[in-house]
């Protein structure tokens, strides 16, 4: 008897799924995209209509053929990849390689993996969405024309195997516009003052000078309509001259009423960007732990477990079923006062595609503290973060009493304000996290005011003046940066990690006290993007592109056209800058006084793909290099040449890194850089090396080549197999799991920031 197929993408989504459709079913996953453009081309023909030339993803071949002889078999296939629009391509991806079944296809998305969604969707499936896929495909070409077109401009004007990506380098402009704002930052001076009084009690409170002939006293750069700043000691000492001798008077007291509300449960940027500041975790490091949590983990005997819904959303919508859950766990958990009479509704944002539910738990039976001893230390934390905020957002307001007493002067007016907690409300669940803001400010608190009456006199103890500069603002963490990303409309829910990954891991930026730093590389490439693509490479075109995506998936905008309509200017532009390569080059030498040791010609400050270097002038006559003056040490180390008793230092060739005799050219003795890891074939007594191909494409080989051919594309780690015991493990990355290790020989798989974390611990 055919049976029924459904195709996903993660094979752990795969465990999950088969507890709940039981032996009708056939799970079987792709393992990601098995469908793209190739590595090698272009693989856009941009004189037929912008038609990409899709190729099998190398190493895919086994998984299609496996799907195609399942699918022989099924009478109906539901394709099940992760409801976006990359799943909605690898679906007709996988309908289009299968299209030689005989069977009925359609289409069917799990917002959250339980039993009741699960079979709700298979009861209501739908055909392929082809605005999504559309959309989709548009963004695929938009981001290879730009790669692959852009990227050897880098390479004839920086350095080799440098690469430009559309939405990736807006964000390191943002990053190095933000530093350049650092590094231009002129402080300006402004002064504070407080006064501390006191009752006929001899009870103290301190007060901040508010206002001065009815304008607000603002720090420098506020300036404004019916504001002052006191910008000098001149000034400040005049004031306090003028306060010494003027009577303190109570003048107001005013008693209010605040509400704080909670805030809206997550979406994928505020859980990104909470996630950082709470644990510092990288976007990457969030998202990779909430698919797992989204696929399923083993929570008891029944078998894998879905956590949380779909983690790749912008809308903070939640369906009845989940606020009729959360509404009886919060009752039965805190009490009546704690719940508020109607559910909380929270605002979609103008840009919002609301095509999934906000970030929140599946089953109110399993706080995070019932399941801890289930989940890694990362998967408890994110599990408990997502928790905690989705039921606070649907409690009752926290309420506040605050007094704020007025203190007159003369003709100034100083202000103190303390505000008393009444009701907890949702603070009893949860804190959201502050981050100092862009301009480096924080949170001072207040301070408990003594009984205090109206008209009442008080007596000047002491004038607190305080001389303050402004700050420059704050270099973007990866939350902040997620934030601005989301505020400007560049990038999706599902690109912000990758974004951010992209730009550290081409080395142009630098994660530095948890604060996004250019690098020089990062720098040089924005420079040249930014000069030579001043209309492509900023906020308002790429925030532009987005839009029209959008419009491409809402079935308003031709896909064809809106590439065109792209590309159009940008082949003119590249156009023009043919024949400039040379130039623009010669613009980024820097000439130095520094003589060649070789010829005596003078040095100059060139690039190349690991930075800056020293090459000599009179090339190709002569060759010779050396680092920049105070950075000889960077490439130092502690072997000694076998040949000369020299020290040797790191160089990198064509085939990537390597050891050469400081002597140089005296002595040329080199050698490999090793990772430290026996050969694993068995009899052979050489070590893994890294290398690159002709290309440039790092692989990792054997010492001892040819005689053995040992070679893998994933870096050998030193770290024995917890399962087989294997001596080694490969290091790995995909778009679902972020960075892991896997075992070549029995496949079991650690996520590399998880056992990070239980090393620490």
């Amino acid at each position: 008897m055919a049976k029924n197929l459904v195709i996903v993408e993660s094979p752990a989504k795969s465990k999950t799924l088969s507890r709940f459709l039981g032996k009708d079913f056939d799970i079987m996953s792709t393992v990601g995209h098995i469908i793209d453009l190739p590595k090698s081309a272009l693989g856009v023909d941009v004189e037929n209509g912008f038609k990409p030339e899709y190729k099998i993803i190398k190493g895919k071949e086994k998984v299609i053929s496996e799907l195609k002889k399942a699918a022989k078999k099924a009478s109906k296939i539901y394709l099940a990849p992760d409801p976006d629009r990359e799943g909605e391509a690898i679906a007709w991806h996988v309908a289009n390689s299968l299209k030689s079944s005989k069977a009925d296809f359609v289409r069917v998305t799990f917002n959250e993996i339980t039993k009741a969604a699960v079979l709700e969707a298979i009861k209501n499936p739908r055909e392929i969405d082809n605005n999504l896929v559309f959309a989709q495909q548009a963004r695929r070409v938009l981001d290879r024309l730009v790669g692959y077109i852009v990227s050897p401009f880098l390479w004839k004007t920086v350095a080799r195997n440098l690469s430009a990506g559309r939405v990736q380098s807006v964000s390191l402009r943002l990053v190095c516009e933000r530093e350049e704002e650092i590094n231009n930052f002129v402080p300006a001076e402004y002064w504070q003052i407080q006064a501390i009084l006191a009752n006929r009690k001899k009870e103290q409170l301190t007060v901040r000078l508010f206002k001065i002939d009815n304008k607000t006293v603002v720090k420098a750069g506020d300036s404004g309509k019916n504001k002052i700043t006191i910008d000098s000691k001149k000034q400040a000492d005049r004031i306090l001259a003028e306060l010494d001798k003027e009577s303190y008077v109570v003048s107001d007291i005013k008693k209010t009423d605040k509400v704080r509300k909670p805030s809206p449960p997550f979406i994928t940027s505020t859980l990104q960007q909470e996630a950082a500041k709470v644990y510092g975790f990288s976007p990457k490091q969030t998202m990779a732990t909430a698919q797992k949590l989204y696929e399923g983990l083993e929570i008891n005997d029944d078998g894998p477990t879905g956590l949380i819904t779909y983690m790749r959303t912008d809308s903070t919508r939640v369906a009845k079923e989940a606020i009729k859950g959360v509404r009886e766990f919060i009752d039965s958990s805190f009490g009546e006062d704690y719940l508020p009479a109607k559910p909380n509704v929270y605002a979609n944002k103008k840009n919002s595609q609301d095509a999934h539910e906000a970030i929140r738990p599946t089953y109110f039976n399993l706080p995070p503290d019932k399941i801890k001893k289930h989940l890694t230390p990362q998967q408890y934390k994110l599990y408990s973060l997502i928790w905690n905020r989705f039921v606070a957002a649907q409690m009752s307001d926290a309420r506040y009493d605050v007094t704020t007493v007025d203190i007159t002067a003369g003709k100034y007016l100083f202000r103190a304000s303390v505000q008393k907690l009444t009701f907890d409300g949702f603070l009893r669940v949860y804190h959201e996290t502050k981050e100092p803001d862009e301009n480096g400010n924080g949170d001072n608190g207040l301070e408990a005011l003594p009984a205090l009456k109206k008209n009442e006199n008080l007596d000047l103890i002491k004038l607190l003046p305080t001389q303050s500069f402004t700050k420059p603002p704050v270099r973007y963490s990866e939350a902040m940066l997620v934030k601005r990303l989301e505020a400007d409309g560049i990038g999706r829910p599902s690109t912000y990690a990758t974004i951010i990954s992209t730009i550290k891991d081409r080395k142009y930026v630098d994660l530095k006290e948890r604060k996004l730093h250019p690098t020089e590389l990062g720098v040089a490439v924005n420079k040249i993007l930014v000069e030579n693509f001043p209309n492509l490479f900023n906020v308002s075109f790429t925030a532009d592109m987005e839009k029209q995506l959008d419009l491409v998936e809402e079935g308003s905008d031709d896909w064809v056209e809106v590439i065109g309509s792209f590309y159009k200017p940008f082949r003119e532009t590249i156009d023009e800058l043919k024949g400039r390569e040379k130039e623009i080059k010669a613009s980024m030498t820097e000439e130095t006084d520094i003589e060649c040791e070789k010829c005596g010609s003078p040095m100059v400050i060139k690039w190349g793909r690991n930075g800056r270097f020293l090459a000599c002038s009179a090339y190709p006559d002569c060759k010779f290099t050396r680092p920049l003056p105070g950075e000889e040490d960077k490439f130092k180390t502690d072997v000694k040449c076998e040949k000369c008793g020299s020290d040797m230092v790191v160089k990198t060739g064509r085939f990537g890194r390597f050891l050469a005799c400081s002597a140089y050219p005296e002595c040329k003795n080199t050698k490999p850089i090793t990772l430290g890891i026996p050969c694993p074939k068995k009899g052979c007594k050489g070590e893994i090396l890294e290398k690159k191909t002709k290309s440039g494409r790092v692989f990792y080989g054997c010492t001892k080549y040819p005689k053995c051919d040992f070679a893998s594309w994933d870096m050998p780690v030193k770290e024995k197999c917890p399962e087989c015991g294997n001596s080694y493990m490969l290091q790995k990355f995909s778009k679902i799991k972020g960075e892991y290790l896997k075992c070549p020989e029995c496949k079991h798989e650690i996520v590399k920031e998880v056992a990070e974390e239980n090393a620490v611990n």
